[in-house]
């Protein structure tokens, strides 16, 4: 498998060009050009960009001139939410139907890029304000509000009816892989103490192709309770379903809930026997996972509604949802 060493030529051509640009121009002319791009470029990627430049002051990093990709990363001990210091708070992945980030700091959530184009667009995000992303760009917006949640797909750890974020990790290894089929963000948290326990754990997330889901790999040092996945909670409809073999379910929220404001669906797709149980938590709709130090995989997704050729409506989601339960009821892996 030939692995793509180097952000898109197209995409840095496109960068610097919207840097010189009289700000005159409009934002359909840019939108063209990412769409022009969309036929050349490949159709996952994934990435962590630092800043350049500066120096740490405290917990934030001040005066820095520029962002360097890097393959990989081991987070500065001084790094936290809103310390300016890597682009958009995280590494990011995305293919050719969404975007997601990682806020790799203690709150350890995943957000959602919303895309109206289906090419790569994470080398221009953030890259002309630090979150000019929340408004709308040419090639989309972040369109999720995460609060005190998990996001959709991330992790923490259930005790006393309270989800425990990274507050306390003794190390976070980040890196990133790039190749022709799929592209992936790996990160390994050392010494993730929570209650009386502290552990490592590994997380690896996973994009294809043509899907708009993740696939979320985690492993973890120690068999524990209590860590779990799931979708904040923003007061809409929430659907659950399991697959006519049982052996797979999901989880599933739609109606108005993203930034914008209009409509989203999240989902989560997990096998039966690896979860202990659901839960209607404070802030999130929960997965919990059964004790274990053996490897657990499961599918995340967000379906926007202005996403390019996108799911509309509840009933074009719930079908979208249903035809993916059946494609694990039969292949018991989502391709």
């Amino acid at each position: 498998m030939k692995t793509l060493k180097i952000i898109p030529v197209l995409f840095l051509v496109s960068l610097f060009a919207c840097k010189n640009q009289d700000k005159k121009v409009e934002s359909s002319s840019q939108a063209d050009e990412i769409q022009m791009e969309s036929t050349t470029s490949p159709k996952t990627y994934a990435e962590i960009s630092i800043a350049q430049g500066g120096a740490w002051k405290g917990q934030v990093y001040e005066g820095g001139t520029s962002f360097n990709n890097v393959a990989s990363l081991n987070v500065p001990k001084s790094h936290t939410d809103h310390s300016w210091y890597i682009r958009y708070e995280g590494p990011g992945w995305e293919n050719n139907k969404v975007g997601y980030r990682l806020y790799l700091d203690w709150r350890n959530a995943i957000d959602i890029f919303g895309k109206v184009t289906d090419s790569i667009v994470l080398p221009l995000v953030g890259q002309d304000g630090f979150d000019s992303y929340h408004e709308m760009q040419p090639w989309g917006t972040d369109i999720l509000k995460v609060g005190k949640g998990l996001g959709v797909g991330s992790l923490g750890r259930y005790v006393n009816n309270e989800v425990l974020h990274f507050n306390e990790v003794d190390s976070t290894f980040a890196s990133v892989e790039n190749s022709t089929q799929k592209s992936s963000v790996n990160v390994e948290y050392y010494g993730w103490k929570t209650a009386n326990d502290k552990i490592d754990l590994k997380s690896t997330l996973t994009i294809r192709p043509d899907n708009r889901y993740t696939m979320h790999t985690i492993h973890s040092s120690k068999a524990i309770t209590g860590i779990c996945t799931g979708i904040v909670d923003h007061g809409v409809e929430y659907f659950t379903k399991e697959s006519t073999n049982k052996k797979w379910a999901y989880i599933a929220t739609y109606g108005e809930q993203t930034l914008v404001p209009d409509d989203l669906g999240m989902a989560i797709f997990y096998e039966v026997e690896t979860v202990a149980k659901v839960i209607d938590a404070e802030f999130d709709n929960l997965l919990e996972f059964k004790p274990t130090t053996n490897p657990v995989s499961f599918y995340f997704l967000g379906a926007w509604e202005q996403e390019k050729d996108g799911i509309k409506t509840k009933g074009e989601f719930l079908t979208y949802l249903n035809e993916k339960l059946t494609e694990l009821n039969t292949n018991n892996k989502l391709e």
